[in-house]
């Protein structure tokens, strides 16, 4: 495979990841909008939102079986699109049914989108032998800060969901569609890479990156649902200064990713994680001692560092573990970041309505330094690609 094949997969791949990064940024941010045309009462609200991750999770094992068949860049081509189209969807109903259709087929899609991305991403950084993961998932937050952005503009001149939707739909879909014909798989796994050699996915070995994928989203659905209402409620900030931990949360974890590549080619997969993990620890330790908001504000942007790692090196531990089987872990690890975001947010709101929620935040501060024991499972010290398929440099590309 020509270096010049390499570099265009790797483009089209991150331009994939931050359309998604906008996509879905675009559809989380406007809950309450969509709450509004919908008329989805208080109670049923939940409901809804549930059932996305859970579909979500279902297409993400499906897809292992379409991919072991088509591969994972022709699932990626299409479920792409169906993304976005899902939505468009979402923004032009009015009716109960036509919410759960369409966020239905949002769930659907967006599951089969997330394990080829991440599929494909873990296939080039082996053809790479190098850690090129974080870069992709630094273009999903590019895409994420841009898409909360557009959301804002939307909001704020209270366009309706499909105005506000359509523009972005009808740039970003031909723009991945014309380029996902740059897509590429990295082959096979060079000879010698460290892993699980045989047939099929040991859940047993896979657990403890299912572990840790779940205590990161429990993490970053912390972060997202929670970050606002406890800077009003328990640090007395302002509504307008309670809108500030989340956006310094997605900068930060925008440039971790953006450097960690780095980081892991010096240092190793281990040690990047197991700080990360540290950092996110210490962010969360900060939010809960914290006298007043700025304090907050600030454990809430060590958090984006920390968590920022975990994630991305994660995917690629399972490609590394399995490697004749990579696609099939992905498929079935991604499961478990919608299992992260399912539980965490219900789980701190239970234990700060029940408790505190300063106390509250020590849960999340432990599941996620848990993965400071779990670190060996990144690869070994000397792994400083991260994935155990080191090439020479002189032949790194890109």
């Amino acid at each position: 495979m020509t270096d010049a094949r390499l570099r265009r997969g790797r483009g089209s791949l991150a331009v994939s990841f931050f359309v998604q990064g906008v996509t879905f940024a675009l559809l989380v941010t406007r809950i309450p909008a969509i709450q509004d045309q919908y008329g989805i009462s208080d109670g049923l609200l939940p409901v809804f939102l549930a059932a996305v991750p859970i579909l979500a999770g279902v297409a993400s094992v499906s897809t292992e079986r379409v991919v072991a068949r088509m591969g994972p860049a022709v699932v990626l081509r299409w479920a792409q699109p169906f993304v976005l189209l899902a939505l468009l969807a979402v923004g032009l109903g009015s009716e109960l049914w036509q919410a759960a259709i369409a966020l239905g087929l949002f769930g659907l899609a967006v599951g089969a989108l997330d394990a080829s991305m991440n599929m494909l991403g873990v296939s080039l950084q082996r053809a790479y032998g190098r850690s090129i993961m974080l870069g992709f998932h630094a273009s999903y937050s590019l895409g994420g800060i841009a898409g909360a952005s557009l959301a804002w503009v939307g909001a704020h001149w209270h366009l309706s969901l499909f105005v506000s939707y359509l523009p972005v739909v009808a740039v970003l879909l031909p723009a991945a569609f014309v380029g996902s014909r740059w897509y590429v798989a990295g082959g096979e796994q060079a000879a010698g890479a460290e892993g699980v050699k045989g047939s099929g996915v040991v859940f047993k070995v896979l657990l403890p990156l299912c572990l840790v994928m779940t205590f990161a989203y429990i993490g970053d659905s912390t972060v997202s649902n929670w970050s606002a209402k406890y800077l009003q409620d328990v640090l007395h900030s302002s509504e307008e200064l309670a809108t500030v931990p989340y956006n310094a949360y997605m900068v930060t974890t925008l440039l971790g990713r953006a450097v960690g590549d780095f980081g892991v080619r010096r240092l190793g997969a281990v040690v990047v994680v197991r700080a990360g993990a540290v950092l996110a620890g210490l962010g969360f330790a900060v939010v809960a001692v914290a006298p007043g908001a700025w304090a907050g504000i600030a454990g809430f942007t060590v958090l984006g560092f920390g968590l920022s790692v975990i994630v991305p090196q994660t995917f690629a531990a399972a490609g590394r573990l399995f490697p004749g089987d990579s696609d099939a872990a992905v498929a079935r690890l991604n499961v478990f970041n919608y299992v992260g975001f399912l539980v965490g947010s219900p789980l701190v709101g239970a234990l700060g309505d029940a408790w505190s929620y300063r106390a509250a935040m020590v849960v999340p501060m432990a599941l996620v330094l848990v993965t400071v024991v779990y670190a060996t499972s990144f690869g070994s010290r000397e792994a400083r690609y991260g994935g155990g398929h080191e090439r020479p440099r002189t032949v790194d590309v890109g």
